[in-house]
């Protein structure tokens, strides 16, 4: 059994040859007012086939570090949306 870190989150840029950005979002209880917030993390990770675009769904998973700041591998498309800023 793999010990690796695993997130789900959406893509929020693929402008880079072989990487994206993938933003993930948190939600956790305030601890004394029992609030709801939410949080997000921006992760940079490797796409090797450049298949996903902007809004599509994803999951990754943290491997060793292939530059400076990407660590993590696009394991699966859930969801590929057809974006508009896309197309070229």
């Amino acid at each position: 059994m793999s010990n690796k870190k695993t997130r789900t989150g959406d893509v929020i840029s693929n402008k880079m040859d072989k990487t994206a950005i993938v933003s993930v979002t948190r939600q956790f209880k305030h601890r004394l007012y029992g609030k709801y917030i939410k949080r997000f993390k921006k992760y940079i990770a490797h796409d090797p086939e450049n298949k996903t675009k902007i809004g599509s769904k994803v999951t990754i998973k943290e491997i060793r570090p292939l530059s400076k700041t990407k660590k993590w591998l696009i394991t699966e498309i859930i969801e590929n949306k057809n974006s508009k800023l896309n197309k070229n």
